[in-house]
């Protein structure tokens, strides 16, 4: 007994309020290293021992700002400065879409070096070894009792002192721990050799496994339906057509089932003009649903206001103005037809638009028209 190391004194209580009683009376005499333990988390317990709040929170919350600040930066500068890229006129820069990644980085980044600064700096490669385990105290209080350990490190600790102080707090099955030379000796293990090549040797075994899995055995009988089954895939080759091109274009002379085709080729703009009436009324619903169509997809180029101020900065020829003279003497019918057909560098918009919403962007761009060009009796 006399060659072996003290670690602490124990001694066990029967309820919550006994623990927490006994912890404000620690604090009273002076100990500063000790320790209680209970079988769940008792409420006022960290009050009572005097625990200072702890860093690891603002912790958490400065490594959660780093990685959200880095997420928006790396966005900003990618969508807005490196590589910008105009999708229908939209901002280079629209924060809501941002939001989700900023908070999954931030989290990642929080959680990730959080556990890594916890193993590292606060615990300082913490080793599972420790005195108080498998001793009769940490079976009893992790099952029914609550315990309290003064630790032989203590600046005021006396054997004999602490254990009289336990008594008259009230404590029960007071004893000594001490510590065994494995615990004494043991070494962190994290940078042991074993260790290491271990966690090598799991991750090429898992980094193995699953290349092998999602690209050798998922495209094995059965599995291997999908890819080699008769289909022609877009924009590659194939052996089917003698021309190879897997992408083909409607026959010549058919129409689909439950639709008819637009009647005026590209170049004819006059006879749509001649035949085609706007069957819509410029209702206040057909105008803003206009509106939502025009600045969607005409407003890139066209400008909101349709003066052809182009808002892509130069990535595409100026189209002509919709305020002229000659674009306001149309008819509704000549311009439902180049935004069915295209016209110059203008391609067709019938797949983006259906029929309805290009009479609808008609009636909005009418709108515009006598907007931008008032006369007096409008103001009346």
């Amino acid at each position: 007994m006399e060659n072996r190391i003290l670690h602490s004194v124990t001694g066990l209580f029967h309820s919550a309020d006994e623990i927490t009683q006994a912890a404000k009376e620690v604090n009273k005499a002076g100990y500063k290293k000790f320790d209680i333990h209970t079988p769940y988390p008792v409420h006022g317990l960290e009050k009572a021992m005097k625990l200072k709040r702890s860093t690891l929170g603002y912790i958490a919350f400065i490594l959660s700002a780093i990685g959200a600040i880095s997420a928006i930066l790396l966005m900003w500068w990618t969508m807005s400065v490196s590589y910008p890229l105009n999708i229908s006129g939209k901002p280079f820069f629209s924060l809501p879409a941002f939001v989700p990644i900023m908070f999954e980085l931030a989290v990642l980044t929080a959680s990730v070096v959080g556990v890594v600064l916890m193993l590292t700096i606060f615990f300082r490669f913490p080793n599972h070894s420790h005195p108080l385990h498998d001793t009769e105290y940490m079976k009893a209080v992790s099952s029914d009792k609550y315990g309290m350990v003064i630790e032989s490190d203590d600046p005021q600790f006396d054997i004999d002192k602490a254990k009289s102080f336990l008594s008259s707090i009230g404590a029960t099955d007071i004893g000594e721990v001490y510590w065994d030379n494995n615990e004494l000796t043991a070494k962190k293990t994290i940078f042991d050799k074993k260790f290491i090549f271990g966690l090598v040797g799991l991750a090429i075994i898992v980094s193995g496994g699953t290349y092998w899995l999602l690209n050798k055995a998922m495209f094995k009988e059965p599995f291997n339906w999908m890819m080699y089954q008769q289909k022609l895939s877009a924009q590659s080759p194939t052996t089917f057509f003698k021309d190879g091109f897997s992408m083909r274009e409607p026959v010549e002379g058919t129409v689909a089932r439950g639709y008819m085709p637009y009647p005026y080729p590209a170049d004819s703009a006059v006879l749509a003009e001649k035949y085609l009436v706007n069957p819509l009324e410029p209702t206040v619903a057909n105008l803003n649903a206009g509106k939502a169509k025009f600045n969607t997809f005409c407003s890139p180029c066209h400008d909101y206001h349709g003066t052809g101020q182009s808002r892509l900065n130069g990535q595409f020829p100026n189209p002509p103005s919709l305020q002229s003279d000659r674009v306001r003497n149309w008819k509704d019918g000549h311009i439902f037809h180049i935004i069915t057909m295209g016209q110059n560098t203008m391609p067709s918009y019938a797949k983006t638009v259906n029929e309805t919403e290009r009479w609808q962007i008609v009636l909005y761009v009418r709108a515009l028209e006598r907007a931008m060009n008032a006369k007096l009796e409008d103001l009346k």
